[in-house]
């Protein structure tokens, strides 16, 4: 589903990613192992297309994003990609219900059951009216991963999503991500420094300056 081929990165003058080679499979759920400034959470962002290559290529389901103007890397993000922060990234002045809605927005109109359905999957119903400081941050975290699922994308990236909670709450939300890419056959690509976290995927790579190695 997704090859990656002799990928660079530079910021400025320091090589950030180098010569990275990978191929994951439709429904694959991995982990990227690394330190802090090893390069992960950059690798991550160059497949959700927030950020574009130096050197090499992206190909995804036989289309190479690295080639995509503007508008369309925008709606590869909106269709293709779900994106799980280790901050949640939600918008503080919208409801749980909106900000799960949010990507069904972008993409053109709201499916009001879809959202209920979504809310009661990830364990928030009567949580629909709160605001995010109205909830824990494993309550933010869910709603995180309902907006990310909320528009049926095909690879879910998930960035040190239990980074900003404790130990018990980021089982909780791994054994939420874990079953839901099971059921749904998503494609997984999470990035942590956690071996457990790693535990869940099916794959561990490991990754330092910016290289894999296997």
């Amino acid at each position: 589903m997704i090859k990656i081929k002799n990928l660079y990165k530079f910021y400025g003058a320091q090589l950030v990613l180098k010569n990275i080679n990978l191929e994951i499979q439709k429904g694959e759920f991995i982990s990227i192992m690394g330190s802090s400034g090893s390069g992960k959470s950059t690798f991550l962002n160059l497949i959700g297309g927030m950020d574009l290559p130096d050197r090499g290529e992206i190909i995804v389901n036989q289309e190479n994003i690295t080639k995509l103007n503007d508008d369309k890397l925008t709606k590869y993000r909106r269709k293709k990609i779900g994106f799980i922060f280790q901050f949640f990234n939600l918008l503080p002045n919208l409801t749980v219900f909106e900000n799960i809605q949010m990507p069904l927005l972008l993409n053109g109109g709201v499916d009001v059951s879809k959202v209920e359905m979504m809310i009661e999957k990830v364990g928030l119903k009567g949580k629909e009216k709160c605001y995010p400081h109205q909830i824990s941050g494993g309550q933010q975290q869910r709603v995180a991963i309902a907006r990310a699922l909320i528009h049926n994308p095909e690879i879910i990236l998930a960035d040190e999503p239990t980074g900003s909670l404790d130990s018990k709450t980021g089982k909780s939300i791994m054994d939420l991500i874990s079953q839901i890419a099971e059921e749904t056959n998503k494609t997984v690509i999470l990035v942590t420094h956690e071996d457990y976290i790693a535990s869940y995927a099916q794959r561990i790579i490991k990754m330092k300056d910016g290289e894999l190695i296997y």
